[in-house]
């Protein structure tokens, strides 16, 4: 393992080295919703891209999306399908609910389009090995929608870890959450099964498990017990603040989950999260190896990066000495580098940003978890050769 630097942590990540294509890339949208406006802007920001096609189930949203956003020109549909059999792009941007994310992707993967599919990846495991099959009968690229890989900040974690300061990693404690914060304020798809599939775990679960996942080289999971709950969103009194009662009777996901995974390598994941509870934060992300310890102060939901600094505890002529990790200053352009880094494999034919094989454990934990609250017992994670 490298060497990590302990006095290397004033430089910001460097600015982003991109390879422009001669050609502009014609990108289309699935999906125009909230989450389709920072992508948007994002491929508004690249001098070779352009936005051709968008379509959204809902008649009148796409052409309301890009005409918010100057956008002029850009075909728009209510069916991905149409708008993949007759518009001439090279890539696409999925922005769909959860439960329609492997059906987008497969489909345009089938078509011979690049995908940069939202996050969570799917719902089920067994969605993300169809469009795993999908991508590698077809060749072409599939990236996942992690922008906090790109922070400077959550970079430090991994590098900590993978420079073998911490030693061997056996334990590692990851989560967060909101004391009042089941997102419908924008939008009650999130809150509804058959839309969303998945409900605090898919939408700010899957960001801390990839924090950790990533930082310790994604080992495969192999078991899980867990528990998602719904104590919550289920009751008028979850919506007070946003003066929506009546999407109680909407819920029908978790608003809370934890869950104890067994990783490959003896390292055990404690993991909880949470949209609503009577907590502040249900714990900081804690990283313990047999050299020393690292503490990374708790967020609402990861999906950027976070405002403490990190400690690093460890052992020093036998004295415990505690280390301060200085913050770095926060990358403020996450998704732009996201999105950069996603076209820049288009050109350069290169490594998918965020690969669909590392996010595959994530998926699966977070389906082991959904699966084991439902059986209430342990369950073997069961990942086939793709």
């Amino acid at each position: 393992m490298a060497k990590l630097d302990m006095n290397d942590f004033s430089n910001n990540q460097a600015a982003v080295d991109a390879t422009y294509s001669e050609k502009k890339l014609r990108i289309g949208i699935i999906g125009t919703g909230g989450i389709s406006g920072s992508h948007i802007e994002a491929y508004l920001n690249q001098p070779d891209v352009e936005i051709v096609a968008g379509c959204d189930l809902i008649p009148g949203k796409a052409e309301d999306r890009f005409a918010s956003h100057g956008i002029e020109g850009a075909k728009t549909f209510v069916d991905y399908k149409e708008m993949i059999d007759t518009v001439e792009m090279d890539a696409v941007s999925v922005c769909t609910y959860n439960c329609t994310h492997a059906e987008c992707a497969i489909y345009a993967l089938e078509h011979g389009l690049h995908v940069l599919l939202e996050k969570p990846f799917t719902v089920t495991l067994e969605e993300a090995i169809a469009v795993m099959k999908a991508e590698k009968a077809s060749g072409k690229i599939v990236s996942v929608g992690f922008q906090p890989r790109f922070d400077a900040n959550m970079q430090m974690i991994k590098k900590i870890v993978q420079s073998g300061e911490l030693g061997r990693v056996y334990y590692v404690q990851t989560g967060g959450g909101r004391r009042h914060g089941i997102p419908v304020s924008w939008s009650e798809t999130f809150i509804e099964g058959d839309k969303a599939g998945l409900g605090a775990l898919g939408d700010i679960g899957c960001y801390s498990i990839d924090l950790v996942m990533n930082a310790l080289g994604n080992p495969k999971p192999l078991t899980v017990t867990g528990t998602a709950t719904d104590f919550f969103g289920t009751t008028p009194e979850a919506y007070a603040e946003v003066g929506k009662p009546e999407c109680a009777e909407k819920f029908s996901v978790d608003d809370y989950a934890s869950a104890y995974i067994r990783l490959e390598g003896g390292v055990i994941l404690d993991f909880r999260i949470a949209w609503y509870m009577h907590m502040d934060t249900p714990g900081d992300t804690i990283i313990l190896g047999t050299k020393g310890g690292l503490r990374v102060p708790s967020t609402d939901c990861w999906n950027g990066s976070f405002d403490k600094p990190m400690t690093l505890y460890h052992d020093v002529a036998g004295k415990p000495v505690e280390t301060t990790i200085p913050l770095l200053p926060p990358t403020y352009d996450l998704w732009d580098r996201k999105i950069r880094s996603f076209l820049d494999a288009i050109i350069t034919g290169g490594k998918a940003p965020v690969p669909t094989n590392e996010i595959l454990y994530n998926q699966a934990i977070l389906d082991g978890i959904n699966r084991s609250s439902k059986l209430g017992r342990e369950i073997a994670i069961e990942i086939p050769e793709i």
